[in-house]
Parts: structure tokens; sequence; C-alpha cells
């Protein structure tokens, strides 16, 4: 996509505006992210990774001449396992779309931000989003168990696990999360999902101090 009228609508997120990219890209698989990140190696010029363009910190915004590389067609749900509570998905998948799947397995996803029903899960973890069920299950970062992420020199990196718990090694897949896509650009990642609970309830609480 080159078209100037089209290249504008990648220049902001929700709360920060940037300047006109080159281009926008959309890859459909983690080879194809790869090829264009070799490309900027080898002819340099800045990339961007963005999915929705939701966020409020600027984190997707073109901020130099560059590309802008969106996820969004990468939308596979590659697995729900209800045996292990996992779910791995391409990083342009919704965290609403998430849900719904999840939901039909009794489970659900529980980083919630305003914007889950067309923000993605790889811009979700990029940002380590949070939302309205964070005070009580915590934010992104608590239920990302792994990703495949390609680095800025083109290598393909698998980080993490499929099991609850590991405890061993460096947690490299902690240090992608919140980073924003200045360490490389998440393609595929697997959460934790939680049984879905019997009840749900909302509290308001005021203060007249």
């Amino acid at each position: 996509m080159v078209n100037e009228e089209d290249l504008l609508c990648y220049t902001y997120d929700a709360n920060v505006r940037g300047i006109l990219p080159w281009a926008v890209v959309f890859p459909r698989s983690t080879e194809q992210v790869r090829e264009i990140l070799l490309l900027a190696n080898e002819f340099p010029f800045f990339v961007f990774p963005r999915g929705a363009g939701t966020g409020m910190t600027g984190g997707s915004v073109p901020t130099a001449g560059g590309v802008v590389l969106c996820m969004t067609k990468m939308k596979a749900i590659k697995e729900i396992s209800p045996e292990d509570g996992i779910a791995i998905v391409e990083a342009g998948v919704l965290n609403g779309e998430l849900q719904q799947v999840a939901k039909k397995h009794n489970l659900f996803f529980p980083p919630d931000p305003s914007s889950y029903l067309y923000s993605t899960i790889g811009g979700n973890v990029a940002e380590n989003a949070g939302g309205a069920r964070a005070l009580r299950y915590g934010v992104t970062r608590d239920y990302v168990l792994g990703l495949e992420v390609v680095t800025g020199k083109g290598e393909i990196l698998r980080t993490g696990r499929r099991t609850w718990k590991g405890v061993v090694g460096y947690d490299l897949t902690g240090l992608f999360v919140g980073s924003e896509g200045t360490l490389g650009v998440i393609t595929e990642v697997t959460v934790k999902l939680l049984p879905i609970p019997p009840e749900w309830g909302t509290l308001v609480g005021f203060s007249h101090l």
C-alpha cells in the first residue's frame, strides 16, 4: 500500500500522531515477516510493527521514513487446548475473537483492554495491555507462555513453553512482552487460558474523603 490517502490511516494510534510512512505491508506468514526484515537490513530502512493501532503510547506509530509492518492478516487461531489450558494464535488474531472461541471450551483469556473487540493479541503483548479485569487477574504479561518472534536481523526465535509452569533459564518471553516491537516482531503467541468463573460481578466504590 503506497497511496497517500491510505498511508494516512497508519500515521497514528489512539493517542499519538506520527509521520507518513513510505509504505504499509501486510505479511501473511512468519517467513514473509522475515523476508521484509532481511530487506530492511540489505537496503537499510526503518520498520514499524503494528497491530490494529489501538494503543495509547505511540508504539506502532512511524516516526521516520520507513515501512509499517501491519500484522492484521496473520489471524489464525492455531490451537485451543482445554486439557493444557492454552491457546496458540497468530499475532493478528483479535482479543475478542480469542475470547469467543475460548468460551466454547468454557475458558477465557483474562486480559481485556477496552479495545478488546478490535485490538490484536500481538499488539496486546507488545503493549502489555491490561483492562478492567487487571485488578483481579493481572495484565497480558501474566498470561503469555511463549512467543515466536522475528528479530531485527531476520532470525526466527522461539521463546517460552506451552506449559503453565516453566522456571528454568532466562525469561526471554517476559523481555519481549511490553517491548513495543523494539526487540523484534511478534508473529505467534502461546497464552494461558482460565476456566470461566461460575459467577461474574462488578463492584463500584465511592470515597467521600
